[in-house]
């Protein structure tokens, strides 16, 4: 069984600098004023590594990498 992932961000933490949506496009897209969005569900296994990717990248911590199965 493989393990499944989710991204969550947290909002007092981040100040909009939009990396997370550069790094990953294909889950987190950006509202009017530049904060992310992330697309709710698991990531499909292909995503994990680019997600581990943008949550390092995040310059505020803001955006976690977080399991969803039991």
């Amino acid at each position: 069984m493989s393990r499944r992932y989710r991204l969550i961000i947290d909002p007092i933490a981040c100040d909009g600098h939009g990396v997370c949506a550069e790094l990953l496009p294909e889950r987190v897209t950006l509202d009017p004023w530049g904060f992310p969005a992330v697309e709710p569900g698991d990531l499909p296994p292909g995503l994990v590594s680019h997600a581990e990717r943008a949550v390092v990248g995040c310059p505020r911590l803001a955006l976690h990498l977080v399991r969803s199965d039991p």
